[in-house]
């Protein structure tokens, strides 16, 4: 593979912080000249804002052009979803302006449903962490500027590693479900290709939680995340949780609101498209508390060492 470069000019609606940390991916890392490198099927690729346009530089296995715009999910008028989500209410017009560059990755459907397993009651720097070691275990080697990179590893490339090994890789309780997961995938228990040309979401999700660790929350990341693209799903984690109840239910414990109250809510407000308006609204609402905290953790360390501006 060779060294290839491509371009987008004037490009609208792909902020590279809006898409690389909502939470949708964990194979891309920021540079320290801001852009971000990722590697995804057996492409590593850098991307770089400059000047309003987009530039993707890095080897691939294809042609760039096709690849970037399959992956990046370019074709998709991501400027109309906006405008008409923007018309719901207020809420989430302020979440669109604040997330404006989201866009939804065509994510390889295998390796989305390993993640997602590894993401369970998990961090996002311990996923990243996880995620690569398993990688530079057992994918390839892939070398771009004297830098080595390592593909995910294929169902067959998992087949005989044992529980005791993907517990040596820091999985924990993980485990089992990884190892059940690649066994019953590897013997077409579930035929995870037959699932794209099944038209029924409900159906795809049915199959996607017989599989170990897939439980409703990571099944429905696995449809909108993955190239299964279902943005009619709804996930619904702690923040999700948190966001819906603030912004609309209003209840006095947040525990209390039941999943089916907010997917119907959901439905209700968005429609088929309430994958992406969930993308809004949870990178949004996580955004601004993770910087309170952040805030208020900065002011508690000045107090405690009387600090004064």
């Amino acid at each position: 593979m060779k060294e290839q470069k491509y371009v987008l000019e004037n490009y609208d609606s792909f902020n590279l912080k809006d898409i690389f940390e909502c939470g949708q991916c964990f194979r891309w890392n920021k540079e320290d000249d801001g852009s971000y490198t990722g590697v995804f099927k057996n492409n590593v690729l850098n991307v770089k804002s400059e000047n309003k346009n987009i530039i993707f530089e890095g080897i691939c296995q294809g042609d760039i052009k096709e690849i970037v715009v399959y992956y990046f999910d370019l074709e998709r008028d991501y400027k109309q979803i906006k405008t008409k989500l923007s018309e719901i209410d207020n809420n989430m017009k302020q979440s669109i302006n604040y997330g404006e560059g989201i866009r939804i990755l065509n994510q390889d459907l295998w390796e989305t449903i390993i993640s997602f397993i590894i993401s369970a009651n998990n961090n996002i720097p311990r996923i990243k962490g996880i995620i690569e070691k398993l990688s530079k275990k057992y994918g390839n080697k892939i070398i771009w500027r004297n830098k080595e990179y390592y593909t995910f590893p294929t169902p067959k490339q998992l087949k005989d590693v044992s529980v005791e090994e993907y517990r040596n890789l820091g999985l924990g309780f993980r485990d089992i479900r990884l190892f059940e997961t690649t066994k019953m995938i590897k013997q077409k228990q579930v035929d995870i290709e037959k699932l794209h040309n099944e038209k029924d979401t409900g159906k795809v999700r049915e199959e996607l939680l017989k599989l170990s660790g897939v439980g409703p929350k990571v099944a429905d990341c696995i449809l909108l995340f993955s190239t299964l693209k279902r943005f009619e799903v709804f996930p619904i984690d702690v923040w999700v949780r948190r966001v819906m109840n603030d912004l609309y239910i209003k209840s006095e414990d947040e525990n209390k609101v039941s999943k089916k109250q907010i997917l119907n809510l959901a439905n209700e407000k968005y429609g088929n498209l309430a994958g992406i308006a969930q993308q809004y609204l949870f990178y949004w609402r996580r955004e601004i508390r993770l910087k309170v905290l952040y805030f208020n953790r900065l002011k508690i360390f000045y107090i405690q060492n009387n600090i004064t501006f």
